[in-house]
């Protein structure tokens, strides 16, 4: 699970959620846009909320791989954050590939399962990387962060 804490207090940065803080995470321009695939409700909600807070533009919550393909084909997200075990008969892993291979989206695998053999069949996903469940949502936005290539950001 997705650890909870208070969001940080950074009297220098801009509001959370304000334009201003979505242009910074956006590099200046508009902000990145992120699917949500996790089928666990509290978890997907609390991933929402703090990519939300941070100034990125989440474009939906899927709960299965099909939905993830669906939603993606259309709403075009500039990556996804992608949970393994997933409902329905497809996985995480399988839908990252597809939506690497026919959409161009890469994905940050946030799962519980991360293991070696996993970690092999993701690979042709070219994920933006890995995140061991239970991590805080500081990790993951700083993961997104540095992929798309604004790390000087102040935390």
């Amino acid at each position: 699970m997705i650890a909870l804490e208070p969001p940080a207090n950074n009297e220098t940065s801009s509001t959370p959620g304000s334009v201003e803080e979505a242009k910074k995470a956006a590099g200046g321009g508009k902000p990145t846009r992120i699917l949500v695939v996790e089928d666990e409700y509290l978890i997907a909600l609390e991933i929402e909320h703090r990519l939300r807070d941070a100034g990125f533009e989440v474009t939906g919550i899927a709960v299965t791989a099909d939905e993830a393909i669906s939603m993606a084909g259309s709403d075009r997200p500039d990556l996804a954050i992608m949970d393994i075990r997933l409902a329905g008969h497809k996985d995480g892993v399988q839908a990252a590939i597809e939506l690497f291979t026919k959409l161009g989206v890469r994905s940050v695998f946030a799962s519980a399962h991360a293991d070696a053999k996993t970690r092999e069949r993701g690979s042709a996903a070219s994920p933006i990387g890995w995140l061991q469940k239970p991590y805080t949502a500081e990790a993951l936005i700083k993961l997104i962060k540095q992929h798309r290539g604004y790390s000087a950001v102040a935390e």
